[in-house]
């Protein structure tokens, strides 16, 4: 699937298509009439033209981008933003083909960083094929630094960054990241673009090769160890056995409660994954000094520790996961029904969290751990006890089929652009201010 590209930079994507419908592959290739139409016409004598069919989704107008535009070589750079945001508009009718479809593999670029948003639940995988080379995403970043450690200033892209582990000078100058910003989205840059499409492939392939670039190759697939080890371990659970921890990115609490939980969760006796980030998190202390000291030895059989960026969506999708201990954080508890995974709630008493918590219980999706209402505390019997009857024991049955259910609300494109339109609908309708309140 590509979009947005003008036709020399489409080219690759129809060669890939060709290989491998010689192979006996079907191939459906996505993506707009103006791009299709450019593309050579397959001679109807190939042996393989059959397994080659184009599906043309129809490209969105926005406000800003002149009509008939569908490719960046149509306007000048300073239009392409708004280009990305109609692109970005084609996440709910290629959603509608995707249902509906046989589709195994999807192999796309950059651009539609919702895209594993939509295949991971339909159980497609993705590709990443990049027409950029391994220098190129060893310098824009792994996605398990880029988002640990976003580069904020456009002068942060005019050095060699510090997780390049080989001698190497290269990096953008400064009227080259100027240019570059020009063309980017405000809500979405390139290089989150990136980032979300790397770390929700199951595979991504650069063009480029060891004989050229062994360095840089190398550095990425270091950094792409994370997702592949925690599959390897996934894939050897039994479906929904395993549990996922973790608690946001703003959750402050009590040293002593979080022992408490982590004594829980051993107690617990079943597998889990517990994403640790490495930041201010209880009482001063970073995150990857709250686990007591011999805890991941003794259940290092059945806990998978990750400290710092933890592949989120790729684990929640898998079939091995059964419950989610989560801080009630609204945003985390909403992207976690979209899969269906029943919720343990332990409400981290920040903002709404308490209200999320108890709002999830009384919906039957979830349960919540029992605290002392004056000072919050809880014991580390209640913890596992509360986790074994989510994830696991046959009265928590109820609360996993109500939380499988919520895919139809949380994880309904549709239902989310019916919202959106109504919401854009009632901005532009209502009646202007007249100044009084």
């Amino acid at each position: 699937m590509d979009s947005l590209r003008s036709l020399n930079v489409l080219m690759p994507y129809l060669e890939v298509s060709k290989f491998l419908a010689q192979k006996g592959h079907q191939i459906s290739l996505i993506s707009t009439p103006k791009n299709i139409s450019r593309l050579s016409k397959l001679p109807p004598h190939l042996s393989y033209s059959s397994n080659i069919s184009f599906v043309e989704l129809p490209f969105p107008q926005v406000h800003g981008l002149p009509p008939g535009v569908e490719s960046t070589s149509d306007i000048p750079t300073n239009k392409v933003p708004y280009l990305k945001k109609a692109f970005d508009k084609l996440e709910i009718p290629l959603t509608e083909i995707l249902k509906t479809s046989q589709v195994n593999w999807i192999i796309h670029d950059f651009a539609p960083y919702w895209l594993p948003g939509v295949a991971t639940p339909l159980g497609i995988n993705l590709v990443a094929l990049s027409i950029f080379n391994a220098t190129a995403h060893a310098f824009i970043s792994p996605p398990s630094v880029l988002f640990k450690y976003p580069r904020r200033r456009s002068e942060d892209y005019t050095t060699v960054p510090e997780w390049i582990d080989y001698p190497c000078k290269i990096a953008l100058k400064s009227h080259e990241m100027a240019s570059h910003q020009e063309c980017m989205d405000e809500d979405v840059s390139d290089f989150l673009r990136v980032g979300h499409v790397i770390q929700g492939s199951q595979f991504v392939s650069v063009r480029s090769c060891l004989e050229f670039e062994p360095d840089a190759i190398h550095l990425l697939h270091k950094k792409d160890e994370t997702w592949q080890d925690v599959k390897k371990w996934l894939d050897s659970k039994e479906e929904k056995s395993v549990f996922f921890v973790a608690f946001g990115t703003e959750v402050s609490l009590s040293q002593e409660l979080m022992h408490e939980l982590t004594f829980g969760i051993e107690k617990s006796n079943l597998s889990f994954i517990w994403a640790v980030k490495n930041r201010p998190l209880v009482e001063g202390k970073m995150g990857q000094d709250i686990i007591p000291p011999g805890f991941e030895e003794r259940v290092r059989d059945r806990g998978l520790v990750l400290r710092g960026w933890a592949p989120q969506l790729r684990i929640l999708a898998h079939s091995s996961i059964g419950g989610f201990l989560t801080h009630c954080g609204w945003s985390s508890n909403i992207e976690v029904l979209g899969f269906g995974r029943a919720l343990i709630l332990f409400s981290g008493a920040s903002s709404d969290q308490g209200l999320n918590a108890r709002l999830m219980h009384d919906k039957k999706v979830g349960l919540e751990i029992e605290r002392n209402e004056m000072d919050g505390s809880s014991s580390s019997d209640v913890v596992a006890q509360t986790i074994r009857q989510v994830t696991v024991e046959p009265e928590g049955e109820p609360l996993r089929a109500n939380a499988w259910a919520m895919r139809d609300i949380f994880g309904n494109l549709e239902l989310g652009k019916k919202y959106l339109d109504d919401f854009a609908r009632f901005i532009k309708e209502f009646a202007p201010s007249t100044g009084n309140i």
